[in-house]
């Protein structure tokens, strides 16, 4: 055998092997608050009064060898770090598996407004928290059980990924219209038969057509996301939500269940478009960093409503939450934990050093608020919109302090 073709075998079998070593399960459960719930986002005090389609809770297990990672997402606002943790350590008493490691399962959140109060902003009055604290406490033991089926149902796969642009028509930045990341990325875990395990969807825009007009449950046009991918593709399908602050949002729709199961069908179909044309992961490898960190807190009314037991979770001066980055092949992702703005995603992006797919998880690990620019504080600036979200921010230091925690575990991955 000719040298050249002798490199071209032994690249192809090292290729296969390292495909091979790749191991994927995940698995899903029902979230849907009981009618009567409090109805996060929007305005206070509107409680459920039926259920136009199921939440879900979904997780997905990766490992390689003795490198591990899990991926959860949720249908609600914004689940908060004291959760995770909690999530964290049930997990660890289900899985009796020395290359289980707790502390690698992270979380994103669709942030849907018409989920549950997991957060207590939305109850009856400022005074009174609307969390069903029943409700939550199912809801982290729901999530660690899935962590457990997720890792139990592990199996060889082959990974995929595809990488383009969604939502022209219909996805706006309500306060600065030129600032937008519209990056779709889907990576797809497939067995040697090419039967779908799982697939991971990234990108960012606020499910919130229903916004306003409706106290069904419903995830939005997530819901029509989910409805799609399962018909066509098959296999436990996350939707990751990505850089939605600076107010990412569906404009001019017509806020009808029609029309949201509409734009998570159309997001599908771009997803699918894609995976038709998935290029394959190739490197090999597992590698995990976080950072858990403390951010200043600006903002007196988190800290009263945390005092006054409304949010459900120490902050003071200071609140400790939590980033990660990792990899899984070439595909790198990281975590924001709130609602940050699109140009913070497209940093980030600059973070990760990788000619694979890069995932931007808003929401991830954490739900503090809005995570804005110093230039939204500075009313003489008059962003539209701003005002509103300052007061929905721990404060002006957020995003610096948070890209700092990234840029500090990021470059110790290369």
């Amino acid at each position: 055998m000719r040298p050249f073709l002798h490199c071209l075998v032994l690249l192809h079998a090292f290729i296969g092997d390292a495909r091979s070593q790749l191991k994927v399960g995940a698995s899903s459960a029902v979230i849907t608050p009981p009618v009567g719930a409090f109805v996060a986002g929007h305005s206070q005090n509107r409680r459920f009064d039926g259920v136009h389609d199921d939440l879900f809770v979904k997780a997905v297990a990766v490992s390689e060898r003795r490198e591990s990672v899990v991926i959860l997402t949720f249908d609600c606002i914004g689940l908060l770090y004291p959760q995770l943790e909690e999530i964290r350590r049930q997990a660890d008493r289900r899985i009796l598996c020395p290359t289980f490691r707790s502390r690698r399962v992270v979380m994103s959140s669709t942030h849907t407004h018409s989920g549950p109060d997991v957060v207590g902003l939305w109850g009856a009055d400022l005074a009174h928290s609307g969390v069903d604290p029943v409700y939550l406490d199912g809801l982290v033991r729901t999530a660690a059980e899935q962590v457990r089926k997720a890792w139990r149902k592990r199996r060889k796969v082959n990974a995929v990924y595809s990488v383009s642009e969604h939502g022209r028509d219909w996805v706006h930045n309500i306060s600065e219209p030129g600032e937008l990341d519209r990056t779709l990325t889907t990576m797809a875990f497939r067995t040697s038969k090419g039967r779908h395990v799982a697939t991971l969807t990234n990108f960012a825009c606020h499910p919130t057509i229903l916004d306003g007009v409706n106290q069904q449950v419903s995830s939005d046009y997530v819901g029509g996301f989910y409805r799609r991918m399962n018909d066509s593709v098959g296999g436990v399908n996350l939707f990751l939500q990505g850089a939605i602050g600076g107010w990412v949002q569906p404009e001019h729709e017509e806020k009808t269940f029609r029309q949201a199961m509409y734009r998570g069908e159309e997001l599908a179909d771009s997803v699918i478009g894609g995976l038709a044309r998935a290029k394959p992961v190739i490197k090999p490898g597992i590698a995990y960093r976080s950072n858990r960190f403390t951010l200043p807190v600006d903002n007196i009314g988190f800290r009263q409503l945390s005092a006054a037991g409304v949010i459900g979770r120490k902050i003071g001066d200071v609140v400790e939450t939590e980033v990660s980055v990792f990899r899984i092949g070439e595909a790198m992702f990281a975590t924001h934990p709130g609602e940050t703005y699109p140009a913070m995603s497209l940093e980030t992006r600059e973070l990760l050093k990788t000619d694979g797919p890069k995932f931007i998880m808003g929401l991830g690990n954490d739900a503090l608020g809005y995570i804005l620019k110093p230039e939204y504080f500075d009313q003489e600036r008059k962003i539209p919109h701003s005002k509103y979200l300052c007061g929905m921010s721990a404060g002006v230091g957020t995003a610096a302090a948070v890209m700092r925690a990234l840029e500090d575990i990021a470059k110790t991955l290369y």
